[in-house]
C-alpha cells in the first residue's frame, strides 16, 4: 500500500507541476506572440523548425502541426543542418529555433549563417538572455520555474510548456489564416474526418449496369428479380420519360408481405415508396448519411438535375468506404 500510494503522489506530482508550468504561459502570449504569428503569416516561405535532444522531439511535433494546419512547415535536424541541411532553408522561410537553456551549442552555430542569409528568426526558450533569443527578432519565453524531474534535470514540465506554445502558436494562425475542417481534411485525406469531407456520393453510389430499376407497371415478382440481380437490397422505378417514380426496398418488401399482397400479380406501383428521398451526385458523402439517419433509411437515389437516377448506394457502400 505505501508504494502504491508513493507512486500515485509522484504521478500527482508531476501533473500539478506540469500544469503550472502551463498556467504560467498565459502572462505571456503577449505582444512577443504576436509579433511572432505576424511574422509567420508575412513570409513567403515555410516555417522551419529546428531543436536538439528533447527539444527536437517537441519540435518535430510543432512542424507537424503547423503543416496540417495550414501552415507549411517541416523540421530540421540543427545538427545535420550544418553538413548540409541549411541547403533545404531559403531566404524566404522563418525558421523557429527550440531550446530550453537558449545555448544549445548546435543551434547557436547556426546563428551566424542565419544572420548572413537574412532569415528571419523566431526562438522559443526559457531563458531570454540567452544567446538564441536575444539573436531572434522576437522571443517566446517558455521559462518554468521548475521540471517535473525530482532532480530538477530531466526535461519534463519545460517540454510541456514548449509543446503548448507551440499549439497555441500553430492554432492562432489557423485562425487568423481562416482554416476550414475542409481545408483540414485535404491534409489529412487518410483520417476519417478526410473520408467524411471529402468523399462524394459520386464516389460511392452503383451507376449504370449495377444500378437496379425498372420501369411504372413492371410485375411485384420481376421487380424482386432485379433486385436479386444486383444485390443492392432495392430497385428504381422509373416513369416512361426515365425521371423517377419511386423506390422499392427490402423494408417495403416487409411490409407488402404484411399487407397479404400476392406478389406474384401485384404491380410494382402498388406498393414502392412513390419518389422518396433522394441525393445529388456532387453532394459529400457525410450530408447523404444524414438525409438517411434523419428519415431511418437504408437506400437513397441518386438523381440528376432533371431528376433522373443515375446511382444508388446503401448504408454498406458508406461503411464500407468509411464514411460511418
Amino acid at each position: 500500500m505505501s508504494q502504491s500510494s508513493d507512486l500515485i503522489q509522484s504521478a500527482q506530482r508531476t501533473v500539478r507541476l506540469e500544469l503550472e508550468a502551463v498556467t504560467g504561459l498565459l502572462p505571456r502570449i503577449d505582444a512577443d506572440f504576436v509579433r511572432a504569428c505576424e511574422m509567420i503569416l508575412a513570409s513567403k516561405g515555410r516555417v522551419v523548425v529546428v531543436g536538439m535532444g528533447k527539444s527536437g522531439h517537441i519540435g518535430n511535433k510543432i512542424a507537424a502541426t503547423l503543416a496540417s494546419t495550414g501552415t507549411t512547415a517541416f523540421f530540421v535536424h540543427p545538427a545535420e543542418a550544418s553538413h548540409g541541411d541549411m541547403g533545404m532553408i531559403t531566404r524566404d522561410d522563418v525558421i523557429l529555433a527550440l531550446s530550453n537553456s537558449g545555448s544549445t551549442n548546435e543551434i547557436v552555430t547556426l546563428l551566424p549563417l542565419i544572420k548572413r542569409l537574412g532569415i528571419q528568426l523566431i526562438s522559443m526558450t526559457g531563458n531570454p538572455d540567452s544567446p538564441l533569443a536575444k539573436a531572434a527578432e522576437v522571443n517566446l519565453n517558455v521559462h518554468v520555474e521548475h521540471e517535473a524531474c525530482p532532480l530538477n534535470l530531466a526535461p519534463t514540465s519545460s517540454t510541456t510548456a514548449a509543446l503548448v506554445m507551440g499549439d497555441a502558436l500553430a492554432v492562432a494562425l489557423l485562425e487568423a489564416r481562416g482554416f476550414t475542417a475542409e481545408d483540414f481534411a485535404f491534409s489529412h485525406p487518410g483520417g476519417a474526418l478526410g473520408r467524411r469531407l471529402l468523399l462524394k456520393v459520386e464516389n460511392v453510389m452503383h451507376a449504370g449496369q449495377e444500378l437496379p430499376q425498372v420501369q411504372r407497371g413492371t410485375l411485384l415478382k420481376d421487380a424482386l428479380m432485379e433486385m436479386t440481380r444486383k444485390g443492392l437490397g432495392m430497385t428504381v422505378i422509373l416513369e416512361a420519360d426515365g425521371k423517377l417514380a419511386g423506390i422499392f426496398t427490402d423494408g417495403d418488401l416487409r411490409r407488402t408481405l404484411d399487407r397479404a399482397i400476392d406478389i406474384h400479380h401485384a404491380t410494382i406501383d402498388q406498393v414502392m415508396t412513390v419518389h422518396g428521398k433522394t441525393a445529388r451526385p456532387e453532394m459529400l458523402a457525410a450530408e447523404a448519411l444524414k438525409i438517411m439517419e434523419d428519415h431511418r433509411i437504408n437506400a437513397l437515389v441518386v438523381v440528376d438535375k432533371e431528376d433522373r437516377p443515375i446511382g444508388a448506394f446503401n448504408l454498406s457502400d458508406l461503411l464500407r468506404a468509411g464514411v460511418m
